[in-house]
């Protein structure tokens, strides 16, 4: 179980552009919002991706990046993102091995084998690359306006 206070786990994943994002490559420059997600296209998951995109030059404003993190293929990020209007990157897990760092992957065993889903939970990190704030029950509704909250206290605001 990750904890608030202590580095968060470095990781390189591709974006929808099938770019690779490190998260080394933010410390010491902005603060990072990392947010999972279980799929693109619900219903919950679409809105919570527009609204983050839609306050995309807020988190610039306080030097943050947005990172949203499910294990859709680089390609169905590529459609989500286009066919909403998603300006944020989606970066692809497809392996799981970022979701199983963070500890958000649940795995089931079945008749037909493992099923495996991601819980929606947001992780603040900060510039030095220490997690300051996990949200792991969030209201949809309020998600977004409380990390922007969070991150405006980060840098001062």
């Amino acid at each position: 179980m990750l904890q608030i206070g202590t580095d968060a786990p470095s990781f390189e994943l591709p974006d929808a552009s099938m770019e690779i994002v490190r998260l080394s490559s933010f410390r010491g420059k902005k603060n990072v919002v990392l947010y999972f997600y279980p799929k693109d296209g619900t219903p919950v998951c679409t809105k919570e991706a527009i609204e983050f995109s839609d306050h995309e030059d807020e988190f610039a404003e306080c030097n943050t990046v947005v990172f949203g993190v499910s294990r859709d293929d680089c390609l169905v990020h590529e459609e989500f993102r286009d066919k909403h209007g998603i300006s944020l990157q989606l970066l692809s897990d497809a392996e799981c091995e970022v979701s199983r760092m963070y500890d958000v992957l649940m795995e089931q065993a079945n008749a037909t084998g493992i099923q495996r889903g991601v819980k929606r939970c947001t992780f603040v990190i900060d510039k030095k690359g220490v997690l300051r704030h996990i949200l792991s029950e969030a209201n949809p509704r309020e998600h977004v306006r409380d990390v922007l909250r969070l991150i405006r206290q980060l840098h001062g605001h």
